[in-house]
């Protein structure tokens, strides 16, 4: 029960963070819409926005923070506190030299750079893109070194500033996006470039002084031969090719997504369908995961393989509570989403269309996105690299695959949906593989358990999905031309459908009510205290 209320606290402190991150992610997502709609410069942005980003995760948050922090949980456990802080701080120069190499490769060979991320030229703006690549690229630099202290800080159980970074590059970008700023730049996309750098470098810069605080130093010293970065690296070879098979389905997204057939502005469509999902996913989801990655590790270092399994089962019950209904209420109220969201100045209704078909299919993947994102850190943390990247591997043929099925044979039928759909099958493909292959290696997982509550949660959700299906058909939404009627009855939707799926999980009797509630107000049996975060 005490892993249960540090998870739920450690969430819900992140969860807290998160969604005010995400709220001023949705007003700088509404700008960059209101100011390039789904034209051309538009696509060009996003590209030009998704390079480093996709680096980003590969060099950063994915294959060297999933392997520093099994490493740095396991020296602070066995070594003296001079030796993890020597740790910490050779890596954080080491990674800073690494990434300034790669930062500069990306400037200097920016047009070779674009034109591997793109299958037909005609449908980005070249050499505005290439530009916006260079603007954009030091972005990388900045958030590597962010991500390494958000890492350094999650394992000090400090989650509510690391959580907070993105805050600022919301705030960066929405500052360059006003009409007070861009004016002052070659145009609105360069301008939103210049806000993405700004942001990149406050999101280290707000750390320095906690990690300070914690025992940094930052004393210069690069060094490939320390122990500990050996350690890291070792692990982070195969933790590269895995993560990156899954960033190399973000690049074949991307790629067909920008193919001759596409409609223009696909690439602007999947970028901001996936910004919708990740409001979901960053709501609760990631929150969860985030929050139970160092728990595990420190479990796995214990060599308590049950209390890791409990807190991978707790985890995935909880995470699916939240997902299944929320993908369900996405499929089914998709266009109403997207027009009071986004259809604002050159966000046109095509807009709206283009993106709402996107939306469709990804949403569909929204339980196995995220149930992946919780299982992957399970194997992790006990430092098995290879069956995550061997599921990863089969997984990005299966979604290379089908984007290639979907466009050649199945177009009119998906159209620009083509590459989410592709990626939703593809995570649920990873999601049972990783799964089984779990509860094989380590013992039973409490399967009917788990399976009991997802029939619970699928029947409250599909309750709840046909209500929003007769709500959105009688209400009438899409004929509501002026903004004020249109969110007036959107808000009344999705309050309506939240209250009847929380009303019906209580009627239920749906476990993970109980536990979310119980817990969090400290009614769970024992009465164990809260771990101090």
């Amino acid at each position: 029960m005490t892993e249960k209320k540090q998870i739920l606290k450690s969430a819900s402190i992140i969860s807290l963070v998160t969604i005010v991150s995400r709220i001023l992610g949705y007003v700088r997502d509404q700008r960059i819409a209101f100011l390039l709609g789904t034209s051309l410069s538009a696509n060009s942005f996003i590209l030009a926005y998704r390079i480093p980003n996709l680096f980003r995760r590969l060099v950063a948050e994915g294959s060297m923070t999933a392997s520093f922090i099994p490493v740095f949980t396991t020296y602070m456990r066995e070594k003296s506190t001079a030796e993890v802080w020597d740790f910490a701080n050779r890596l954080f120069w080491t990674l800073a030299f690494v990434v300034a190499i790669i930062t500069v490769l990306g400037m200097v060979f920016s047009p070779s750079v674009i034109h591997v991320f793109t299958a037909d030229a005609s449908n980005v703006s070249w050499d505005q893109a290439v530009n916006l690549n260079r603007v954009i690229f030091p972005y990388l630099f900045f958030v590597a070194l962010a991500a390494l202290a958000m890492g350094i800080l999650n394992c000090f159980h400090s989650f509510g500033l690391p959580a907070a970074t993105s805050v600022f590059l919301n705030l960066a970008v929405i500052l360059f996006s006003i009409g007070a700023v861009w004016p002052f730049f070659k145009d609105p996309a360069v301008s939103l470039a210049v806000g993405v750098l700004v942001g990149g470098a406050l999101q280290f810069l707000i750390q320095v002084p906690s990690l300070v605080q914690k025992g940094m130093n930052f004393d210069f010293g690069i060094s490939f031969s320390h122990p500990g970065i050996q350690n890291v690296a070792r692990l982070m070879l195969p933790r590269f090719f895995g993560i990156g098979i899954g960033q190399i389905n973000l690049f074949v997204d991307t790629y067909f997504s920008t193919a001759s057939k596409m409609p223009e502005g696909s690439l602007t469509a999947l970028y901001y369908a996936d910004r919708v999902m990740e409001l979901v996913l960053g709501g609760y989801a990631i929150a969860v995961a985030t929050a139970i990655l160092p728990m595990m590790s420190h479990q796995a270092a214990a060599k308590d393989y049950e209390a890791l399994k409990k807190t991978l089962t707790f985890s995935v019950r909880i995470v699916a509570f939240i997902t299944i209904p929320a993908a369900l209420g996405l499929m089914i109220l998709r266009e109403p989403i997207i027009r009071v969201l986004f259809q604002h100045g050159q966000f046109v209704p095509a807009s709206t269309r283009l993106t709402a078909r996107a939306l469709l299919y990804y949403a569909a993947g929204l339980p196995a996105l995220a149930s992946v994102k919780l299982i992957v850190p399970a194997f992790y943390s006990t430092r098995d690299t290879r069956t995550p990247v061997i599921v990863a591997g089969m997984s990005l043929i299966i979604n290379l695959v089908l984007n290639i099925v979907f466009l050649q044979f199945f177009f009119k039928r998906v159209q620009n949906g083509g590459p989410a759909l592709a990626t939703a099958i593809a995570c649920f493909f990873d999601f049972f593989a990783l799964f089984i292959i779990f509860r094989l290696r380590y013992g039973a997982l409490g399967t009917m358990e788990i399976l009991r509550s997802f029939a619970k949660i699928s029947l409250c959700s599909g309750i709840m999905g046909v209500a929003c299906w007769l709500g959105n058909h009688y209400t009438e939404f899409t004929v509501h031309s002026r903004f004020l009627v249109q969110l007036s009855v959107f808000t009344g939707l999705i309050v309506g459908a939240t209250a009847l799926y929380l009303g019906l999980a209580w009627i239920f009797r749906c476990h993970e009510m109980e536990e979310i509630y119980g817990i969090a107000l400290r009614r769970g049996r024992g009465g164990a205290a809260y771990v101090d975060i």
